[in-house]
């Protein structure tokens, strides 16, 4: 089997809530995602979706992953889509570095070595755990008394694990986790994510000023170091995330005992076949995980389904569905959003059907 046309689609994806917003007043209105097509000589076709988080989060943005599959497409053209392994050191050769570029056409051929062995992603990628995963709720940055009134509302719909957007004003951000935190419940657990938005010292007058609150803090400062240094001062289970985009520095981690549980996502690593070696290499290691990626509709929640699903639950801190916070859906199939939680579908491959009417006309095509 061999790979003969790549086409890319843009969709924008709007949110329920019309503005999702982080730390250093960062936000984003409509998500900008690209979906992978690749065809092959068997009449197989897989898709992909790779949707940054704006660009100003990561080192990646969505004209960048366009611009990357004019470059990279022509190199796995008339690759073996079911040899993943061997694609990904195609695709490392041909464009260095990028990996969220690649994260698109590797899910894509997932999605075709489960339609070609009649498996579903989730059983090629280690094996189905029960019956769904656990999802979070992201709880976008407002005022204290806002986000805490959000908390009720997101339980209802089955949520237990609540990520809280903080990394702003330390003052603000100290009211918001003990607004947030007095309308816990027995089960539910807190996240308080500040995405690098804190400098060092305030970092840990945060952590220090909620002491006494049932708290994870995650990634609170821009560098490893800075994280290493609060995570030394503060008394609460330290979630990893933006500094973690690869083996080395997760056995650093590890080795420097620098967090409790790591936020792994798809496109960071460039596609299942690498966060897969991530996860297991979590799993050998006894972190926990939260998997997901940076945002995405629902052929991206698909492949976080699948990676989520295949993972031992005691590891799987939580994960999330994004096709439940945007307007359009794209494809049939995907996984929805029941009591707070989300199943991987048991069809062969992602499970999904695009739906082509969504997606429009391509804005690339490669091969052919």
């Amino acid at each position: 089997m061999k790979i003969t046309r790549i086409l890319a689609y843009r969709v924008e994806l709007p949110l329920h809530e019309t503005t999702y917003k982080w730390s250093g007043g960062k936000s984003v209105t409509i998500f900008d995602s690209t979906i992978v097509q690749v065809e092959t000589d068997a009449g197989l076709i897989g898709y992909g979706e790779v949707c940054p988080l704006g660009p100003f989060y990561l080192p990646a943005y969505a004209d960048g992953v366009r611009a990357g599959l004019r470059e990279l497409g022509p190199h796995v053209l008339g690759q073996d889509p079911r040899q993943l392994a061997k694609l990904n050191r195609t695709m490392d050769a041909a464009l260095k570095g990028h990996p969220y570029v690649k994260s698109g056409i590797d899910i894509a051929c997932w999605d075709i070595l489960g339609q070609a062995s009649r498996l579903p992603v989730c059983e090629l990628l280690g094996g189905r755990y029960g019956n769904d995963v656990p999802l979070y709720r992201a709880i976008s940055q407002e005022s204290p008394e806002q986000m805490a009134a959000k908390v009720a509302g997101y339980r209802a719909e089955g949520y237990h694990r609540f990520q809280l957007k903080v990394g702003g004003d330390p003052d603000v951000d100290i009211a918001r986790i003990h607004a947030v935190a007095a309308k816990l419940q027995t089960g539910d657990r807190l996240i308080a994510d500040a995405n690098t938005g804190w400098v060092q010292h305030e970092a840990v007058r945060v952590a220090k000023a909620v002491r006494d609150v049932d708290v994870y803090i995650e990634q609170p400062c821009l560098t490893y170091e800075e994280c290493l240094a609060v995570r030394r001062q503060c008394p609460h289970p330290f979630v990893l995330d933006e500094n973690i985009d690869g083996l080395d520095v997760l056995l650093r981690a590890k080795a420097d005992l620098a967090m409790d549980v790591v936020n792994l996502k798809i496109s960071k690593f460039g596609g299942l076949t690498k966060i897969r070696q991530a996860r297991d290499l979590c799993v050998s290691m006894g972190i926990a995980m939260t998997l997901e990626d940076s945002w995405g509709g629902d052929i991206a929640t698909a492949a976080i389904a699948h990676l989520a699903q295949s993972t031992p639950p005691e590891l799987l801190f939580t994960t999330t569905d994004f096709n439940s916070y945007v307007t359009v859906s794209t494809a049939e199939g995907a996984p929805q959003r029941v009591k707070g939680r989300m199943a991987a579908s048991t069809a062969p491959g992602l499970g999904i059907r695009p739906k082509l009417a969504v997606l429009g006309e391509p804005v690339l095509a490669i091969g052919g």
